[in-house]
């Protein structure tokens, strides 16, 4: 059932005018991704207003793939391009494909021909580019362009037969050679392919170029609002022609909207697909792309990707690029109310207590603190020997550290102050113990825990942890190129990426609970965690997903 919805942007706007004026009266889009790569940050924006618009309206979305490049396609693809959307929390009403529409497009290709508005050409690609002239000078009519409709019907049927070589004759639509959009000097409509289709197999020999067979679907499938990017644009009048020619009765309209880029992050399916291929990351889900299957196994929420594109603003024009830090904030935002607290010490030392003489004692750890109401706990154990990190000890201190060093009181979190008085050291100068002394009046929730200390630091009793490995990520292009590679299409050659975009520690101890795959974890002072699937019964694969703390500031709203 249709709803009205007060719009939030554009695009909503447009969808109000053609359902108050009449000229359509229902909303359906399609999201029609090409199968032949992994989703990645740029298309959640599209995901967003197609499938979040129908949502709005009440309206349905399909989710259409365009498999008409065999060449680059492939089941995986499909796949992924599924898991991502579920992930994204969208559901599509059904799936197409483009090949599903072969027959039909196939039948309006004769209509045009019949018409007088299509013609086979016999112009090799390099002519047929060169006789398109220039945005300067008109192109100039293929020599084929006059055949009689009868001529065209009979070698068009033999394209699809396959009698001819591929690209000895294309199907070309007869719009206007001289018209200043080169996309209407007679556009190709069909070539000939003979490649082994992974769902089709070799049905077909003719392939109908997307700007045919997009609007042909659309109408088809019962579209009523094409939304897309801005570099379709120049294609909407092709895209209007062929609606308005095809015979059919629902006509689809296409709007567009704005690309969002950020800055730093290698974009675009043929640039990741290079990656993976020349081996610089570990698959299209290594987590230092910006594919949402990376994304997803980094430990990003998929509700941070749409507060971050929603919060971006839709818009007709004017590219938007923003810093990694917008992203970021976002990121930390969601991750913040949802993640549970635990100590876990990344780089460890031993600290010995040495007047505390109990085995151990239990302590109680909020796991939910940032959430007001949220009274969960569990308990870890105090002890003679804890580790600690160390970062958090220095023989001689800089001004303002207020963590451990000789003389320094601190507080154990969820535990003790303590007063450090000694550390050991090997004969490289590396501190191998830490000795300390603790308070046995200041234990956190008792009265005593109102003294107060300038530091706090984190710790882990060995004996109640579990060992794991913990994996740190950071940007994998160098800083210096970050400019360079700031939309989906820029060219990455040259471009130099991060020897140490990925960090792995493998002596890190954190607390003894129960781990899963669906929850984060923000490990105290060290950033928001999420359990990888490189783990193991025997071993824990942790990756942080972002640091605690950043300096950027959301911008405030009017």
């Amino acid at each position: 059932m249709l709803t009205k919805v007060e719009p939030i942007n554009f695009i909503e706007e447009e969808i109000n005018k053609d359902l108050e004026s009449g000229v359509r009266g229902y909303v359906q889009t399609r999201h029609p991704p090409e199968p032949s790569g992994y989703l990645h940050i740029g298309h959640v924006r599209n995901i967003v207003l197609n499938y979040g618009t129908a949502q709005r309206y009440g309206g349905v979305c399909n989710l259409r793939y365009d498999d008409t490049n065999p060449t680059k396609e492939s089941q995986e693809f499909v796949d992924a391009i599924q898991n991502d959307v579920l992930w994204l929390g969208y559901k599509w009403n059904e799936i197409h494909y483009a090949t599903e529409y072969f027959q039909q497009n196939y039948e309006i290709a004769v209509k045009l021909i019949k018409d007088g508005k299509a013609y086979v050409c016999d112009l090799t690609p390099e002519e047929l580019s060169k006789s398109r002239g220039t945005l300067t000078e008109p192109g100039t009519n293929s020599p084929y362009r006059d055949r009689s409709v009868e001529e065209n019907l009979r070698l068009f049927e033999e394209m699809k037969e396959g009698k001819f070589e591929a690209g000895s004759r294309c199907l070309r639509a007869k719009i206007d050679m001289a018209s200043p959009n080169m996309n209407m000097r007679d556009p190709v409509l069909y070539r000939i392919q003979y490649i082994h289709h992974h769902r089709i197999g070799d049905t077909w020999k003719i392939y109908p170029s997307y700007d045919f067979s997009h609007p042909l679907d659309d109408c088809l499938e019962g579209v009523t609002f094409s939304i897309c990017g801005p570099e379709f644009e120049d294609h909407r009048p092709l895209y209007n022609w062929v609606v308005e020619n095809s015979g059919l009765k629902n006509k689809s309209r296409q709007i567009e909207y704005n690309n969002l880029y950020l800055k730093g992050t290698i974009l675009g399916k043929r640039n990741i697909k290079k990656l993976v291929n020349e081996g610089k990351v570990t698959g299209f889900d290594d987590p230092r792309l910006f594919t949402l299957a990376g994304l997803r196994r980094r430990g990003v929420l998929p509700e941070s990707l749409k507060n971050f594109v929603t919060a971006a603003g839709i818009s007709k024009v004017n590219t938007a690029v923003f810093e990694q830090a917008y992203l970021d904030y976002f990121i930390r935002e969601t991750l913040n109310q949802k993640s549970r607290r635990l100590m876990a010490v990344l780089d460890p030392v031993k600290l010995v207590i040495t007047n505390y003489e109990k085995d151990e004692e239990p302590v109680s750890v909020k796991d939910y603190p940032q959430i007001e109401g949220n009274t969960q706990t569990h308990t870890h154990y105090f002890a003679k020997e804890l580790l600690v990190e160390r970062s958090d000890f220095m023989k001689e201190p800089i001004p303002k550290f207020h963590r451990l060093y000789v003389g320094n009181e601190v507080r154990l979190s969820s535990g003790y102050i303590i007063k450090c008085t000694g550390f050991d050291e090997d004969e490289n100068g590396n501190v191998t113990t830490i000795y300390a002394e603790y308070d046995p009046n200041t234990l956190s929730g008792t009265e005593g825990a109102n003294r107060k200390v300038k530091g706090t630091i984190h710790w882990v009793n060995p004996k109640h942890c579990k060992k794991a490995e913990c994996r740190l990520y950071s940007n994998l292009v160098m800083e210096e190129d970050s400019e360079a590679v700031e939309g989906n299409e820029a060219n990455t050659d040259g471009v130099r990426l991060n020897p140490n975009s990925l960090q792995k520690l493998e002596d890190c101890y954190v607390e003894d609970v129960d781990f899963n795959f669906e929850d984060r974890y923000q490990f105290v002072r060290n950033g928001y965690f999420t359990l990888d699937k490189d783990s193991t019964e025997d071993k824990l694969v942790f990756n942080r997903t972002i640091t605690l703390k950043d300096s950027f500031k959301m911008p405030k709203t009017n």
